[in-house]
Order: structure tokens, then sequence, then C-alpha cells
């Protein structure tokens, strides 16, 4: 069986542009089946676009998507019925209760009668909600809300979750529940996850993930092992004269730093012994100093040269 098959997303050279200017230019990852795959990056990077295409709303300028070896293009019916789609917007009906919303999604998909119905309690109760099945949408608090986003997703038993900024509009109690909720389904349903960010914490609980900027994947990888690049200690040193102190680093402890966001920043083997020597070299210059592991915002900065947030606005806001 081919790669392409075993995966449940396989993406190669997709490309898409739009007033000119190019959202996407020529990605390729893979979603292994059974796996929570993030695409992580800030406002514009691309991810939206991406999310899109592979949930057959967009049709792609150049290369290929599938969705266990259904082609997005060719297929979009045949990839519809194996994925579900959880968007950034709120897609409920406020006016109506959380079970008839469920209802009129099982209608387009065909379900009806008892089966529908089973499947409604199923989801209900599967995502803590079968209490709330009678209650107003638009009562319900917005963690709530998004557990009926995500039944709605999951009413037809979808192979892939396609989640776009799942964590927009919930507070962080309710975001650790949902990921909770992620988890048992990936382990007891064996449903795929592929989902959109722009929180590094959330990326961090994936298993795998991409990196885009300006619509270009930079890096992939676990968490781990995208932190693993940098290989040692981030440090970070503010100053009343930034480029002077940038200027005199290399010279004086051999280091080659960057400037970003008022603070000169570096990566060393050994963080703690090397301030030491920073602090004998030139204990004027410098106000303050922070020493600290790498994280994928660090990851980002290390592999794009600039601050995860420094990006134009998102494709969503053209």
């Amino acid at each position: 069986m081919s790669e392409q098959i075993l995966n449940a997303v396989q993406v190669e050279g997709l490309t898409y542009s739009y007033n000119g200017t190019e959202a996407l230019r020529g990605i390729d990852f893979a979603v292994r089946t059974g796996e929570i795959f993030g695409l992580l990056g800030p406002n514009g990077g691309g991810k939206t676009t991406a999310f899109r295409i592979l949930s057959t709303l967009l049709l792609p300028d150049g290369g290929n998507a599938s969705v266990f070896g259904v082609d997005v293009v060719r297929d979009p019916l045949a990839v519809r019925r194996r994925i579900g789609v959880v968007f950034q917007n709120q897609s409920l009906d406020r006016r109506l209760t959380a079970k008839e919303n469920l209802v009129h999604q099982g209608h387009l998909y065909g379900l009806q009668g008892n089966l529908l119905e089973q499947r409604i309690d199923e989801v209900l109760t599967r995502l803590g909600l079968a209490d709330r099945a009678a209650s107003i949408v638009e009562k319900l608090s917005g963690g709530l809300r998004r557990r009926v986003e995500l039944a709605k997703g999951l009413l037809h038993q979808p192979d892939l979750l396609l989640l776009d900024e799942p964590s927009t509009g919930i507070d962080p109690g309710a975001r650790l529940d949902f990921w909770e909720y992620l988890q048992l389904l990936r382990r007891e349903e064996g449903v795929s996850v592929l989902l959109t960010t722009h929180l590094l914490d959330e990326a961090d609980k994936c298993d795998r993930l991409a990196i885009l900027d300006r619509g270009a994947i930079v890096a992939d990888g676990t968490p781990g092992e995208l932190k693993s690049r940098i290989g040692g200690d981030m440090i970070a040193l503010t100053s009343n004269d930034t480029d002077g102190l940038a200027a005199k680093l290399p010279q004086a402890i051999g280091v080659t730093p960057q400037v970003i966001d008022g603070r000169v920043r570096f990566e060393h083997t050994d963080g703690p012994r090397l301030v030491a020597r920073l602090m004998e070299a030139l204990p004027r210059q410098i106000e303050s100093v922070t020493v600290s592991k790498p994280s994928l915002e660090d990851v980002f900065i290390h592999l794009t040269g600039h601050r995860f947030q420094q990006q134009t606005p998102d494709e969503d806001q053209r």
C-alpha cells in the first residue's frame, strides 16, 4: 500500500494565491493515521488557507492534497464523507438547542430516525453534554458551545477531524477540557486530527506539527524534535544600548546575537556558565539577563529571524 493511502492526509507542493499574494508556496506535509497534527503559524502564515483546501472549500492553484488517498479536488464529496470540520467562527444556530443543532447537522449527512437519535445521544454523552441537550446555545458558555461544535463535527463518525483555531473564544480551563476530549477521541475511536493554531502551548500538545511562515513550511517534527534543533539555552539581554551591546558580543564572548523587540538574543550550549563570563566582560551595558530552555517561539525565531506575531494580516481578513 502506498504511503499516500497509509496517511490520513498527504499534501504535496500545494500552492494558492489571492490578489497577487502567495498564501501557500508549495507546501508538503503528511498527517499519520491516528495522530494529532498541528499547523502552527502566526496570522497570515497560510494555515487557514491550507485548512480550507483540505476541507474542500478552496481549490488549490497547484500541487496535490488527499485524505486517506482520496484527492480533495477530484472527489470532494468522498472527502467530505470522511472528514468532520470545526471552523474557527461559530457555525451553530444560537436560537436552537444543542440537540436541535445536531438534528439539522445529521439531516445534512442523511441521518434520520433511530440512527440519528442514537448518534446524537452518543456524541452528547461522549462530550459531557447529555444534560445540556435541551439548552439554548446562546445561553451556553464559550467552552460548552465549542463542545457542541465538536459534536457536530463528530456526528457522522468521521475518520479525520479538521479543527481551525479550536481554542478561539474559550477560557484556559475549557481549553484543557477540550484537549482531554481530543485525546479521548484519538485513543478510543481512532480519530485522526489536524488542527491549525497560533497558540504555542496548544502546538506543544500535538504529536507532530509543521511551522508555517509566509506561506512556506519552515520545519516539521515533534515539539521535542523542533526544540532540540536549538541544542542549548536561550539567553536574552536588555540594555540601554541594545545595538551597541549586540555589536560587542561576537568579540567579547564569541556569539552572534539577534536584536528582536528591543532585546539581544542568542543561543548557547551552557547558558548559566556563559552568563558569568558575560557579566564579567560587559557589566555596565547589561540591565537584565534571562536564561531559559528553548520554546517553540524560540524555534520560530531561530528559523525565520523574526518574532512569531510579526506578520501580515491573516487570509481571513483579506
